[in-house]
């Protein structure tokens, strides 16, 4: 399978990553420890989590899914094969949250203990901090690198501008550079990323590892009435997909999957992998049959035709 480097990194990854957020809250243990199993069988390697995953299952406090990747990692062994990517900056408690250089040094401690690794691959912004100013927080992931804690930085969920001025920051002072962004990005919610994201990530070189793939799950085609949105507890935020344009990219969606004779959610992420500016856009799953029915998009070449087909169809 074709590998893609992360922005101007050292870091090469298979082109899906695996959304550990799911980690503690729909997927225990077991079922986890199999999922990571099945994700690296089938020549994925790059694992995305946050400590903050998963504070908002009831009796959780957080670092759940970190926790079980380091047991699964001790157990299998497979250090060395997997990309870690995870992330700091949300709520983990009172006085527990942001991207103060103490508050870096400490959270990053926590995280390599629940990973029972020696050093993140990927260590990233997860919400900016505008209390703290840009430099303080990239001061102190230079100190981390410089440690050997942390390979390479990336940012999630900042404004264009906020992302501009780190990255700009980073140049003048000589400061380790975000090399990744994390935003929201599929066939549905394109526009944002499109319009404000894509040119900040091209202008600097950015790798793009981008988050609800399949729009909730409404990309997979399972949702396609008011009356489907009972089918899962994640129902009722799909609503505002049910709309004429919503229709019309599951219309595309559905023919080119009679074409590859693939599903729908391997068509929809076949698109985004297509795209050049995106490496990796993240996906979930529950059981190894859900992840080998995604997986199997690494394999899809879609065809320019193809191509063109849903991005006229999830036009904005």
């Amino acid at each position: 399978m074709e590998k893609r480097t992360i922005g101007k990194s050292n870091l090469s990854v298979a082109p899906l990553a695996f959304g550990g957020n799911v980690f503690g809250w729909t997927a225990d243990e077991p079922t986890s420890f199999r999922l990571l199993d099945a994700f690296v069988a089938a020549g994925f390697n790059l694992i995305d989590t946050a400590d903050v995953y998963s504070r908002w299952v009831p009796g959780n406090k957080g670092g759940e899914s970190e926790t079980i990747i380091g047991k699964w990692v001790k157990q299998s062994g497979k250090r060395d094969q997997v990309i870690i990517a995870t992330k700091l900056g949300a709520e983990m408690g009172p006085d527990k949250k942001g991207l103060s250089k103490q508050y870096v040094q400490s959270e990053v401690e926590e995280s390599l203990r629940r990973l029972q690794t020696d050093y993140i691959d990927l260590y990233q912004s997860h919400y900016d901090d505008l209390s703290t100013p840009v430099e303080e927080t990239l001061e102190a992931f230079g100190e981390l690198i410089k440690a050997g804690k942390v390979r390479v930085i990336g940012a999630s969920n900042f404004s264009p501008e906020r992302l501009t001025e780190s990255l700009e920051a980073s140049a003048k002072h000589g400061y380790p550079a975000y090399q990744s962004l994390q935003p929201e990005y599929n066939l549905y919610d394109r526009e944002k990323f499109e319009t404000q994201y894509e040119p900040i990530c091209q202008r600097y070189g950015l790798g793009v590892i981008n988050y609800y793939s399949l729009a909730s799950g409404f990309l997979t085609g399972k949702y396609r009435s008011v009356d489907d949105l009972s089918k899962s507890p994640r129902g009722q935020g799909i609503k505002k997909y049910l709309n004429d344009r919503g229709e019309r990219i599951l219309k595309a969606i559905d023919e080119v999957a009679a074409q590859y004779t693939a599903t729908p959610a391997q068509i929809a992420l076949a698109w985004q992998m297509a795209r050049p500016s995106i490496t990796a856009p993240i996906a979930s799953a529950t059981s190894v049959e859900q992840l080998s029915d995604l997986t199997k998009a690494g394999e899809l070449n879609l065809d320019q035709s193809a191509i063109d087909k849903l991005t006229t169809a999830s036009a904005y």
